[in-house]
């Protein structure tokens, strides 16, 4: 499905993801397949399913540019575990995930999303987990966040500015706002992390 030429770079994913891969050691279940919705470049599924190899990986995107990236990593890695990547746009009322997966969906995974995408993904997002999670299940969420409705560091509220003024339905989401939504779909945190760059991970599990 994909080569060499259509995979992107994205330096941020070298920064951080031996950070991330911490929090999911730590919280994510010891089997079952891990649904990263919007995956991106491709670059942390190929990481993560290396190093997580009692897992299934599963990378989705509703960008056909960033699949055919996924795909490109992807068939470099040649891992067993790591599903092919599939499109998934989260507002979607029913996602097309697989009947067919090699172990159940048992965890979601979505990183540097929320603040990039307009706010009702943020309800799409919970309302999407709910239909293919199961109790005890886990969803982590990686990003900037306000807490309280307060920037956590001045670059962060350099970094909304910038978002807003390329669209104004992007923006640092308020952390309560989103554990709100999730709350309304029987999600409750678990956890929340600080991480380096003034990053959050929030950990839920499915009540």
């Amino acid at each position: 499905m994909g080569n060499t030429m259509t995979k992107r770079d994205a330096p941020a994913t070298e920064r951080n993801r031996e950070a991330i891969l911490t929090v999911l050691q730590d919280y994510l279940p010891d089997q079952g397949t891990v649904l990263e919705v919007a995956s991106g470049t491709g670059q942390h599924a190929v990481f993560f399913a290396q190093r997580l190899t009692t897992r299934y990986w599963l990378p989705t995107d509703m960008d056909t540019t960033n699949l055919a990236s996924i795909a490109g990593w992807s068939d470099e890695a040649d891992l067993t575990n790591l599903l092919p990547p599939r499109q998934l746009d989260v507002r979607e009322p029913v996602w097309p995930i697989p009947s067919a997966l090699p172990a159940p969906v048992s965890a979601i995974v979505n990183i540097n999303m929320l603040h990039i995408s307009p706010w009702p993904c943020c309800d799409a997002l919970f309302a999407g987990a709910a239909q293919v999670l199961t109790q005890g299940a886990v969803v982590i969420l990686y990003g900037p966040f306000k807490r309280e409705g307060l920037h956590t560091a001045p670059s962060n509220e350099a970094f909304d500015e910038q978002l807003r003024s390329q669209n104004p339905e992007w923006g640092v989401r308020d952390l309560e706002a989103v554990l709100g939504i999730a709350g309304e779909q029987n999600f409750a945190c678990q956890q929340v992390i600080e991480m380096p760059a003034n990053n959050l991970s929030v950990v839920f599990d499915r009540g």
